[in-house]
C-alpha cells in the first residue's frame, strides 16, 4: 500500500501544506491509521479514495493549529518539480519546465488553504465536484466558488509572476 501510494498522498500533502516534513508527517499518520482502521474499509476498490480522504483530514487538521503555521518554516523543496521524463528534452526544455512546475506549486502553496484544498483534490485527483463536496462535507456550490475563486487567484499570481521575468 506504501509503495502503491505513497508518493501519490506526499504530492497531496505537500500542495495542501507549506512545509515538507509535515507533510510526510501527514503521510505518515495517514498510513497508520489506515492500517489500525483498515477493517472498517467497506469496499476494497475505494482504497485510493479513502486514503485520499484521510492525508487531506490530516492536512486539514495540521492546517487549523495555530501554533503549527507560526513554528514551520516554509519549505523550499517541491516534491512535485522532480521526476523522470520518459523521452529526452534539451538543457533549456527541461529548465523552463523545472522552473514552471516550481513556480505553479509555490503559487498554489500561496492560496489560502481552502482553495488549495478544493484545486488540489479537482485537478490533482480528478475528483469530480460531487466526489469532492462528499468528501469535504460541503456543499457543491461551495465547491464551484471555491474552485472558480481559487483559479482566479492562481491565474493572478502566475501572471503577476510572469510580468516580473
Amino acid at each position: 500500500m506504501m509503495n502503491e501510494y505513497g508518493d501519490m498522498l506526499l504530492r497531496t500533502a505537500s500542495l495542501l501544506l507549506k512545509d515538507p516534513q509535515s507533510a510526510e508527517e501527514a503521510v505518515q499518520d495517514t498510513f497508520i491509521q489506515a492500517y489500525a482502521k483498515i477493517t472498517q474499509l467497506q469496499e476494497p476498490e475505494r482504497l485510493k479514495a479513502w486514503l485520499v480522504r484521510i492525508v487531506v483530514n490530516r492536512c486539514h487538521m495540521r492546517q487549523r493549529t495555530w501554533s503549527w503555521r507560526n513554528i514551520f518554516p516554509v519549505g523550499v523543496l517541491d516534491p512535485l518539480s522532480h521526476g523522470e521524463f520518459g523521452f529526452a528534452v534539451g538543457a533549456e526544455e527541461l529548465f523552463m519546465t523545472e522552473w514552471h512546475n516550481v513556480n505553479l506549486a509555490q503559487a498554489v502553496r500561496s492560496l489560502d488553504y481552502i482553495y488549495r484544498e478544493s484545486l488540489v483534490l479537482y485537478y490533482f485527483h480528478e475528483m469530480s465536484i460531487c466526489e469532492i463536496s462528499a468528501q469535504l462535507h460541503t456543499p457543491e456550490n461551495t465547491i464551484k466558488s471555491r474552485l472558480a475563486r481559487g483559479r482566479t487567484l492562481l491565474k493572478r499570481l502566475l501572471e503577476k509572476e510572469a510580468h516580473f521575468i
